[in-house]
């Protein structure tokens, strides 16, 4: 098993999923972590590979950033692939989120992974149908300040309390953790 594969599986098995849904989640990564280092491969189709995102709050806690997503159209939170370079998900994560939003300093506002979700790409002309695995952190900026990249159609902070309006069943899952 690769060591980024294996410090997965060390922060999985430290994770306590919320529901039977994410539990789900975490059974299906682990199986998928059995592919070893080609579980992070974005040309790892079947069924998917292991991508890292970042839920980042505001300095108050209040608020979570989102961006507009570019190829799905929807407002979620910043995140993609595991790249080469990547030592692990976490790292992987703090880099989207610089890429995507600017925001360097970020607090890890809870240890470990916070949350997993398993969520179905459509084909496209480059990649066919596959599902991203997505290990999920939760930060907080020290600062409200960041710089929407090229790789977005927009970012902005929205109250934990008004997502319900803006983003799917997916964020919202995994941010009712954050008004416990």
């Amino acid at each position: 098993m690769s060591d980024r594969a294996k410090t997965l599986r060390d922060l999985l098995a430290r994770c306590t999923p919320a529901d039977a849904t994410e539990r789900a989640f975490v059974g299906r990564l682990g199986a998928l972590l059995g592919h070893g280092e080609a579980a992070f491969s974005r040309d790892h189709y079947d069924p998917g590979h292991v991508t890292a995102s970042a839920f980042v709050l505001d300095p108050t806690g209040s608020r979570l950033l989102l961006i507009h997503h570019a190829k799905l159209g929807i407002w979620v939170q910043p995140g993609g692939h595991v790249d080469p370079e990547d030592v692990d998900v976490l790292a992987a994560a703090r880099r989207e989120v610089r890429e995507e939003v600017g925001l360097a300093e970020l607090e890890l506002a809870r240890e470990g992974v916070f949350d997993v979700d398993i969520h179905p790409l459509p084909a496209r002309a480059t990649a066919p149908r596959h599902e991203h695995f997505d290990v999920r952190f939760v930060f907080r900026a020290a600062t409200l300040d960041f710089a929407a990249s090229d790789e977005v159609m927009g970012a902005r902070w929205v109250a934990i309390d008004e997502l319900a309006a803006v983003t799917d069943a997916s964020v919202q899952r995994a941010a009712s953790k954050l008004r416990r």
